[in-house]
C-alpha cells in the first residue's frame, strides 16, 4: 500500500471515530437534558418524604419552597418551614453528629414551641449489627427524642447513660449514639439561638442549590 493511500485511511478513520464521539456526547446531552425534570421530581420526593417522618401533621404551605438559610457550627443551615394560618409552627432542618466511622447527618423537626416532633438518620457509615441501631427500622432508640426539648431533659441531661444522662448507649458501641444525642441537643440549641428569625425571618424560595 502506497504512503499516500495509507494517510488517507487513517485519515478517514480519525474523522469517523470523531464523528462517533460527537454523536454519543450530543445523545447523551438530550438525554440528560429529557430526564433532568424527572430527576428533579424524584429528588424533590424523596426529600419531602424525609421532611413529613419528622414533621407529623398537615401544613398549608410547600415545605421545600419555604425555606430560610442560617448560619449554624457545620456552615450555613437550611431550614424548611410549615405554617398554619400563615404562621410557621414547625420547622426541619439537619444536624450533624460525629460517630464512630464518620459523619452522622441526621433530620430533625422542631415544633413552634421548640419541643422536637421527629428524628432520622439519613446518612451514616456506622457498623452494621452495633451503631445501625440509630435507624428506626432496627429499634425504638431514634424515637426517645420525640416531645424532648431544652428543659426535658435538663442540659447536663443531655448525654448517654454512661456520661451521666437519660438516653440509652448500645452495647460495644457508646460512641454511635453519643455523636447523635450531641447533634440533637445541638439542633435544640441551634432553634433558641434562632428562634425569631426562623419562626418570623423572610423565606428564601427553593431548596438546596
Amino acid at each position: 500500500m502506497k504512503l499516500e493511500e495509507l494517510r488517507g485511511k487513517l485519515s478517514y478513520q480519525g474523522i469517523l471515530l470523531g464523528g462517533v464521539a460527537l454523536l454519543t456526547s450530543a445523545a447523551l446531552a438530550y438525554a440528560a437534558r429529557i430526564t433532568e425534570a424527572d430527576i428533579k421530581a424524584a429528588e424533590a420526593a424523596d426529600l419531602k418524604l424525609s421532611l413529613t417522618q419528622v414533621l407529623p401533621g398537615e401544613y398549608e404551605n410547600d415545605l421545600l419552597k419555604d425555606t430560610i438559610k442560617l448560619p449554624g457550627k457545620e456552615g450555613a443551615v437550611l431550614v424548611y418551614r410549615g405554617r398554619r394560618a400563615g404562621k410557621v409552627e414547625a420547622v426541619v432542618y439537619r444536624v450533624i453528629g460525629h460517630g464512630y466511622a464518620g459523619n452522622i447527618v441526621c433530620v430533625m423537626g422542631v415544633s413552634r414551641e421548640g419541643k422536637i416532633l421527629g428524628v432520622r438518620v439519613i446518612s451514616h457509615k456506622e457498623t452494621p449489627g452495633l451503631g445501625d441501631k440509630i435507624e428506626p427500622a432496627k429499634g425504638n432508640w431514634i424515637h426517645a427524642f420525640e416531645g424532648r426539648w431544652l428543659g426535658d431533659p435538663p442540659l447536663e441531661k443531655w448525654a448517654v447513660k454512661k456520661d451521666g444522662g437519660i438516653f440509652d448507649q448500645f452495647a460495644g458501641a457508646t460512641i454511635t449514639p453519643r455523636g447523635v444525642v450531641k447533634a440533637v441537643k445541638g439542633g435544640l440549641e441551634f432553634f433558641e439561638q434562632n428562634r425569631t428569625a426562623l419562626l418570623e425571618g423572610a423565606a428564601t424560595e427553593g431548596g438546596e442549590k
